[in-house]
Order: C-alpha cells, then structure tokens, then sequence
C-alpha cells in the first residue's frame, strides 16, 4: 500500500507569530507539511519553495495586491487559501477576483484553519467560519437577473457538485448546464460582478442568497 504523500504549505505573512502558530498547528497533521514562512510573495517566489498550498494574508507590509498576490502564487501551481482579520470586506471582495481555493478569518479556530487547509488539499474548496457576511453586507449589489433554472444552476455549482452531479440532480444534459454557466456568468459581467473563478461562483451565489451563510437555517 502506498504511503499517502502530505501536501507542503507554506505562509506569506509578515508577522513570525502566526508561522509559529501555523507550523504548531500542522504538526500533527498526516496529510499536511508545514514548510515555512516568507514576508512577501516576492520573498516566496525568489526562494522557489514547491508548496502544493500556500496560506496568505492580505494585508502585507510591502503594500502589495492582494489579488496580483494571488494570482502569481496561483501561476506557481499553488492552491491559495486567505487568511485574514476580515476587517476588509472590500480587501476579501479584491481577493475572489482570482481563483483562491478558500478564505479563513484569523478569528477563527485553529481546528477550522486546520479543516480548511486539508479540505483544500484534497481538492475542495475551502471557505470557512463567519467570513461570507462580508460579502453579503453591500446593500447596492446589482441584480444579474437570473432565471430559476440559471439559480439553481448557480447554488449547485457554487456548492462544490460537480458538472455531471448537477446536471443529474436538475434532469438535464451537462451541455445544457454548460450553457447556463455562460448565461449565467454574462448576466453578472454586465452589471459588474465578475463570475469567471470558481470562487467568485461562491460570492455571488452568497450575495444573491442562492448558498446560505455560516448561521443560517438550513
């Protein structure tokens, strides 16, 4: 039987304190290795770690994008997961613009943080706890207009089921489901909400109510 192999992570945030914390966390981890800690994402890059995830804080000391963060980790062959305060929703909002894999608070547990990093690690999206209010809160959202059909098509997706799983859930071809992606994602690009990245999915169907909130009654 072959040996599971752990995926590496490594951390790009400026205060040691929280690398402390994360290799603490992960050390008892069978499907987790921690690897390290780096200021920057330009310190990442010239160091040349192989991380199959990198957690990242949005808020770094250089000033740098958070989204042109994400993205150059994310062309580097790493899953991206944002850890952050969450004092920002307009920083989270800048994040989902590109296709990070998961968002944690850093109020949250360290078993939550721990969750999500092996959720992400076997493939998953990962966005945990209490953040998504922040997504919700912005009272001028536009609407995309959505037909019944696109929003269930939105909900399902933006759940994690996959293409084929959806398509068999609602009776209809994954072509058909395909097409009502890109209808789907049209509408929102024509009132300003980018719906390209599996993560930007989750957004919107949390902003539009398609996917409860941490809280909500099921």
């Amino acid at each position: 039987m072959t040996a599971q192999v752990a995926t590496r992570v490594a951390l790009v945030d400026d205060h040691e304190l929280v690398g402390v914390a994360l290799d603490a966390a992960l050390a008892s981890s069978r499907s987790l290795d921690y690897i390290g800690r780096f200021a920057t994402v330009a310190e990442f890059v010239e160091a040349r770690p192989r991380a199959g995830i990198v957690v990242l804080d949005l808020r770094l000391a250089d000033g740098s994008s958070p989204v042109q963060n994400a993205e150059i980790l994310i062309a580097r062959g790493a899953a991206v997961v944002v850890y952050t305060a969450g004092e920002s929703p307009y920083l989270i909002r800048l994040a989902a613009r590109a296709p990070i894999s998961g968002l944690v608070r850093k109020s949250s547990s360290v078993a939550e943080l721990v969750d999500a990093l092996e959720r992400c690690a076997a493939g998953e999206l990962a966005f945990a706890t209490d953040w998504a209010a922040a997504v919700a809160s912005d009272a001028g959202i536009a609407d995309a207009g959505l037909s019944p059909r696109e929003q269930d098509v939105l909900g399902l997706m933006a759940s994690g089921m996959p293409a084929k799983n959806v398509a068999a859930k609602l009776g209809i071809a994954i072509p058909t489901i395909e097409v009502h992606l890109r209808r789907l994602r049209d509408k929102y690009a024509r009132v300003g909400r980018s719906a390209e990245s599996r993560s930007e999915l989750v957004f919107r169907a949390l902003e539009d109510g398609h996917l409860p909130l941490p809280g909500d009654p099921e």
